[in-house]
């Protein structure tokens, strides 16, 4: 799984929006959505905030790790 479907699973599981996630995450809907489609890769700052707000790690939040844990 890539980020930006590990973005939208997270994201869906939390019944969240997209303009409300990007609300939380301080970025525009429309940098979020692009974000969530894969458009453009999100800067390391929001990463680390999505995987903090998510309670993951950030090689899982990549698709790098199916293993959703934090070290």
């Amino acid at each position: 799984m890539n980020f930006p479907e590990r973005l939208k699973e997270l994201r869906q599981g939390k019944n969240l929006s997209q303009i409300a996630l990007a609300k939380d995450l301080g970025v525009s809907s429309r940098n979020y959505q692009r974000y969530e489609y894969g458009e453009i890769e999100a800067p390391i700052s929001v990463g680390v905030a999505l995987a903090d707000f998510f309670n993951v790690s950030l090689d899982y939040l990549v698709g790098r790790s199916d293993n959703p844990q934090r070290y």
